[in-house]
């Protein structure tokens, strides 16, 4: 049986350890973070708080049992802008899930894009993610404009339709714009950007 005094430098080294190794996962975090908003146009805060209403607004939206299994909505925040789109059945669900996610302090301007109509399937939903991915890449090729960089740019495609959220220049949207017109299977693109120029 080991003594008492064994077992303080034991902990105290076990102590020590753990807090080295968790100061470099805060590290990792925060320096994750702060490299992912390196690129990002909005401040840090306003990065955390999109976050934040985003997930705060799913979560109220889904209290809706209703509204949640039945329907296909998406809820997308960027800069204070929130988007809905996708579909419910009714015009009074349309309003509820309105109600359910709008609201939030920090939300400056809620773009209601939701169609009343028998929401898609899987397959459908699935073809849109692909658009989604397809558009993404496409903005790639952008090399030629100086400062302008894709991962600024949120994409959303609900039926075809392709939603942009950024923070753009007004000459680089149009040039997005241009190139998610020009993706296979894209019938429209909705612009919801915020302009920097």
């Amino acid at each position: 049986m080991r003594s008492n005094s064994f077992r303080l430098p034991l902990r105290l080294v076990a102590l020590a350890a753990l807090v080295t190794l968790l100061s470099g996962c805060v590290a990792a975090v925060v320096g994750g973070t702060a490299a992912g908003v390196g690129h990002d146009r909005r401040s840090w805060s306003t990065v955390i708080s999109d976050r934040n209403i985003q997930t705060t607004a799913y979560d109220n939206f889904n209290k809706d049992k209703e509204l949640a299994l039945k329907n296909n909505v998406s809820i997308v925040v960027y800069n204070g802008v929130m988007l809905l789109a996708g579909e419910v059945r009714t015009a009074e669900l349309k309003q509820r899930a309105e109600q359910r996610a709008g609201g939030y302090e920090g939300v400056r301007r809620l773009v209601n894009e939701i169609e009343v109509r028998e929401p898609e399937g899987f397959l459908s939903q699935r073809r849109d993610n692909t658009i989604t991915a397809h558009v993404k890449t496409a903005l790639l090729d952008i090399v030629d404009m100086p400062g302008f960089d894709p991962t600024r740019v949120n994409i959303t495609t609900v039926h075809r339709t392709v939603y942009l959220m950024g923070l753009l220049t007004h000459e680089e949207a149009d040039r997005v714009a241009e190139i998610a017109r020009n993706v296979a299977g894209v019938e429209k693109v909705v612009r919801v950007l915020e302009y920097q120029d």
